[in-house]
């Protein structure tokens, strides 16, 4: 991330300028989020002993089954000043319903807060909305889909305005939802003629007009606050797109890079799209400022 301050540290340690640390129970690759005095973060609790992660980058891993433990999805709020467990609460508890990679868990997606509800998405449970005392406001169950190779869900919902959008692109039935922060209820749904892709989609907030940004490796579509398929970019994504755009000096950066593809573009992209973007075969377009075929990294997301 991008932080503002002259003394951050640029060494540290589990104890070398840590100013506190608390243990959390199970597995989870969501990012915390931060509200005021408190922290949020999600994990999923197995019953029974899981795989063991393995590091480095390699083939293989891929999840021929659910693990057959039983899980709790948990969600945990924390002080920021001193790391004490304010609260907790089960949000689903049962065997999971879909495999997993060995380096994905249950909890991959990171939640989202206004400050007034903090927003918990676990793909194959639900969506959950919770009071910043832990108080439940409404919850909904959403469907199981299995994903490439059985590698996992990890696309997290993003927050604007009113809605809370869902990107969820899988092998069976890839959907963009609008739901309504208020209710739980769907504003709006789309179908997408997608496979499985894990980007989390983006809120670009533009001088023309807000859009929803999703990449994909069929294509990188834009949507309108409404639903409306704004424009699609059709041009040689690498075969897995995970990375979330960014923008910056008035463009918005799209990247795909999977390690086994010679393919790894970057795309910035200019305000005001509109219809088919096609640079499959080296054409140009005035909506797009630069391209670059072999920068994109695999699965960070750029800055």
């Amino acid at each position: 991330g991008v932080a503002e301050g002259k003394s951050l540290p640029s060494t540290w340690s589990k104890t070398k300028n840590v100013k506190w640390s608390v243990p959390v129970p199970g597995r989870g690759w969501s990012s915390p989020v931060i509200w005021g005095d408190k922290v949020f973060l999600t994990s999923a609790v197995s019953s029974g002993k899981e795989k063991a992660v393995k590091k480095g980058l390699y083939f293989g891993g891929n999840g021929n089954a659910p693990s057959p433990n039983r899980h709790s999805w948990m969600i945990y709020c924390f002080s920021f000043k001193s790391g004490k467990k304010l609260w907790e609460r089960e949000a689903d508890a049962r065997k999971p319903l879909t495999p997993r990679h060995i380096k994905n868990n249950y909890a991959p997606e990171t939640q989202v807060t206004d400050g007034e509800l903090v927003y918990t998405y676990f793909a194959d449970q639900g969506l959950f909305a919770h009071d910043l005392n832990g108080g439940l406001k409404w919850k909904r169950t959403t469907k199981a889909f299995r994903t490439r190779y059985n590698w996992g869900s990890a696309a997290s919902p993003a927050l604007h305005g009113d809605s809370i959008y869902i990107l969820n692109d899988n092998e069976k039935s890839s959907f963009i939802e609008a739901i309504d922060k208020k209710t739980g209820k769907t504003s709006w749904r789309k179908d997408r003629d997608e496979k499985s892709n894990w980007s989390t989609p983006f809120v670009w907030k533009n001088s023309l007009r807000t859009e929803i940004i999703t990449p994909g490796t069929g294509k990188t579509r834009s949507y309108g606050l409404d639903g409306e398929l704004l424009w699609e970019l059709v041009a040689d994504m690498s075969s897995i797109t995970i990375a979330t755009p960014f923008t910056a000096h008035g463009l918005l950066y799209v990247t795909s890079g999977y390690v086994g593809d010679g393919r790894k573009p970057i795309y910035a992209i200019r305000p005001g799209g509109k219809g088919t973007i096609n640079l499959k075969k080296g054409e140009v377009d005035k909506s797009i400022a630069w391209r670059q075929p072999r920068a994109a990294p695999y699965n960070p997301s750029t800055l």
